[in-house]
């Protein structure tokens, strides 16, 4: 099979495509034919500073965790799936799993659910690593609920923009950090209450917002300076989630107002082999929200093939992507 394959990391994306075997699906497993993929912040940072992180894959390697496609065959044990089925998730990419940059890629089934019927099958590719987070991060760790005011940090990102429309489907007054008019009419669009952070502070948008008091939760899909941030931005008792913690930072705003912080590091899972239902049960509900017209994926115009992945890397890089970059992987 055609297979991409990062032979080594830095920023010079270097990709090459090779013919390698079309691998058999182990126990529990299912064999997948590839129709899609996308570019995530996380695949760029593998790509460009895999050395340094313990869950990169060893090289040269296959890259890509989000796939959709079409169950070729199934593994000793499978029971949720079946040859035909449209699947999408994120079963790999990293440290000794497989990713989706190819015409075939094994997964575990737990890591899968079946695709939305109403989307293109190519297209569902671009959800799952994303709305997952999301999901985990409202629901898993925020415990959201009706009523309740958010805060989402980077409301028109990828992992922001399903942010924002969860929040409002589970019935929350959402708000969104944005740094542009373009990314506030998305925001606006799915649901959610943009705020400039260019032209307010923090002190300014939560008088303005919540009267002083706080946002219920916030999410912080940023990292680094935006986390303090939200730790002024909760309300006393609140509750924190991000995505991005490594790094040091005051806890002071955290004791004293009796703040919990939580972390989402979606990949545990396919690291460690636990909780990997988790990730399948979630995909579930995110595909029937699809289904219901509830929940959609921004993707931006410009789509690539994924024999030109470099292209897409040095595309994000320079921050012309609005919503998620799509891969098409055409047999």
């Amino acid at each position: 099979m055609k297979a991409m394959l990062l032979e080594e990391y830095g920023g010079q994306y270097a990709f090459a495509e090779s013919d390698i075997p079309v691998p058999d699906p182990g126990p529990g497993q299912v064999l997948v034919r590839v129709a899609g993929s996308s570019l995530n912040p996380i695949d760029n940072k593998i790509a460009a500073l895999g050395q340094s992180l313990a869950f990169a894959p060893a090289l040269p390697a296959v890259p890509g965790m989000d796939v959709s496609g079409t169950v070729e065959a199934a593994g000793p044990g499978v029971t949720r799936f079946a040859a035909g089925d449209r699947v999408f998730g994120c079963p790999g990419g990293i440290k000794g799993l497989p990713g989706a940059l190819a015409e075939f890629t094994v997964a575990d089934e737990r890591l899968l659910a079946r695709a939305p019927e109403c989307m293109d099958l190519t297209d569902a590719g671009a959800m799952p690593l994303v709305a997952v987070t999301a999901w985990l991060a409202l629901f898993d760790r925020a415990g959201l609920k009706a009523g309740e005011r958010l805060l989402v940090q980077g409301g028109a990102g990828g992992v922001g923009h399903l942010a924002v429309q969860l929040g409002a489907h589970a019935g929350a007054e959402v708000f969104a950090t944005v740094s542009s008019p373009d990314k506030a009419a998305v925001v606006e669009a799915l649901g959610g209450t943009p705020i400039d952070y260019t032209a307010a502070d923090v002190d300014e948008y939560v008088a303005e917002y919540t009267g002083g008091e706080g946002f219920d939760a916030v999410f912080d899909t940023v990292g680094g300076p935006v986390l303090d941030d939200s730790l002024r931005a909760v309300r006393t008792g609140g509750r924190v989630v991000s995505t991005n913690t490594r790094s040091t930072h005051d806890l002071g705003p955290l004791h004293a107002k009796g703040l919990s912080l939580h972390v989402v590091f979606m990949l545990l899972p396919l690291l460690t082999g636990k909780g990997r239902e988790r990730i399948g049960e979630i995909l579930e509900r995110v595909a029937g929200l699809v289904d219901a017209d509830e929940l959609a994926v921004l993707l931006d115009e410009r789509r690539f093939d994924f024999r030109d992945i470099a292209s897409a890397h040095r595309y994000w890089e320079a921050g012309k992507a609005l919503g998620k970059i799509g891969i098409s992987v055409a047999a």
